[in-house]
C-alpha cells in the first residue's frame, strides 16, 4: 500500500472569506483546492480528505432561525450530518474532475461520519467553536437576546461570531468502512466539520448539539487509520509566535516540546491555530510519522520540506 496522508482542509480551501459565499463561489474555492489535493494523489499517496463546515453550518443555523415559523427547526448535529453532506458532495464531484482530466481513473466517496463525544465533556459548560458569519457589536446584543453565546474573536467594526460547544473526539464511529475504502484504492471524504457529535447510552446512540474540532477529529483518524502523514491546510503558509504584532517570527520547524510549551504560553488561540498544533502534537506522539501545517497554495510544497511548519518528535 502506498503512504497514507488525511488532509484537513479548513480555512479558504473551503469558502473565501472576502467573496460572497454564494453556492457557484463555493464550488470554485473547492476546485481550486482539488487541484491541490490532486497534485498529492498523483504522488501515489493513499488519501483521506477532511474538512470544516464552520460557515456554512452556521449559515444553516441561520436559515433555521428564520424559517422556525414556516417549518420545524433542526438541531445541531443533524445541521452538521447536513453540511457534511454538501460539502462532500461538492469535493467529491469536484476531484473526480480534476483527477479525470490528469489522466487518474480514482473513485471518490463521502463518507457521513459520526464522532463519538464524552457525554461529560467539560465543553460543554464552556463553548469556544466559531461557526458562522462575523457580527457587529449592535448585532450581537440583538442575538444574545435570542440565546447565542458569542465571543469577540476578531478586530474591527464586526468581529463578533457565535460559539459552541467543541467536546473531544473519542471514536471515529464509521472507521471500518473508512479504512476498507482506502485500502481498495478510493479516496474517502470523511469526518467533515470533525463529524456528527453522538454520544451512546445504553446502547442507544443520539446526536448532541456541538461541533467537533475537525483537525483533532482528523488526528484520530489518522492515528486510526495508520495513516504515516498528517497535513494540515489553512490560511496561512507557516506557524507563526507572536502573531500579527511586530514580533512575529514564522516557523518553518518545532518540535513535540516546543509545540507544547508555545501552546501553554499562549501563543496558538484555541478558536484558531491552537487546536492545529494540538492534532499534530497527538498524531506525532502515536506514532505517526509526519504531521504539517501550511496553506492550501504550499500543499505540495510542505510535503517536499520546502514549505509550511513540520511539526516533529524529538528535542
Amino acid at each position: 500500500m502506498n503512504k497514507r496522508i488525511v488532509i484537513a482542509l479548513g480555512g479558504n480551501a473551503l469558502l473565501d472569506p472576502k467573496a460572497d459565499g454564494s453556492v457557484a463561489e463555493q464550488i470554485r474555492v473547492i476546485e481550486r483546492s482539488c487541484e491541490k489535493i490532486a497534485q498529492i494523489i498523483a504522488q501515489g499517496y493513499g488519501v483521506v480528505v477532511t474538512h470544516g463546515n464552520g460557515p456554512q453550518v452556521g449559515n444553516l443555523l441561520i436559515q433555521q432561525e428564520e424559517a422556525k415559523e414556516l417549518v420545524p427547526s433542526l438541531p445541531l448535529d443533524v445541521c452538521d450530518a447536513m453540511t457534511q453532506g454538501q460539502l462532500g458532495y461538492w469535493i467529491q464531484q469536484k476531484l473526480r474532475e480534476v483527477l479525470a482530466r490528469r489522466g487518474l481513473a480514482k473513485s471518490v466517496v463521502t463518507v457521513v461520519t459520526q464522532v463519538r463525544v464524552d457525554p461529560n465533556d467539560p465543553a460543554f459548560a464552556s463553548p469556544t467553536k466559531p461557526i458562522g458569519p462575523f457580527y457587529s457589536e449592535s448585532e450581537r446584543l440583538v442575538l444574545e437576546q435570542k440565546g447565542y453565546v458569542l465571543r469577540r474573536v476578531g478586530q474591527g467594526a464586526r468581529a463578533w461570531r457565535r460559539v459552541v460547544a467543541s467536546p473531544d473526539p473519542k471514536e471515529i464511529v464509521e472507521l471500518e468502512p473508512i479504512r476498507a475504502l482506502l485500502e481498495a484504492g478510493v479516496v474517502v471524504i470523511a469526518c467533515g466539520g470533525g463529524g456528527v457529535p453522538v454520544v451512546c447510552e445504553d446502547g442507544h446512540w443520539r446526536g448532541v448539539e456541538a461541533v467537533i474540532d475537525k483537525d483533532l477529529a482528523s488526528a484520530l483518524l489518522a492515528i486510526e487509520l495508520g495513516a504515516h502523514v498528517l497535513l494540515i491546510l489553512t490560511d496561512v503558509e507557516r506557524v507563526a509566535l507572536h502573531f500579527g504584532t511586530p514580533r512575529q517570527r514564522l516557523l518553518e520547524r518545532m518540535s513535540v516540546r516546543e509545540a507544547r510549551k508555545y501552546l501553554s504560553e499562549g501563543h496558538f488561540p484555541a478558536g484558531s491555530m491552537g487546536p492545529k498544533v494540538e492534532a499534530a502534537i497527538r498524531f506525532l506522539e502515536a506514532g505517526g510519522e509526519r504531521a504539517c501545517i501550511t496553506s492550501l497554495e504550499k500543499a505540495l510544497e510542505a510535503l517536499e520540506g520546502r514549505a509550511g511548519t513540520e511539526v516533529y518528535r524529538g528535542l
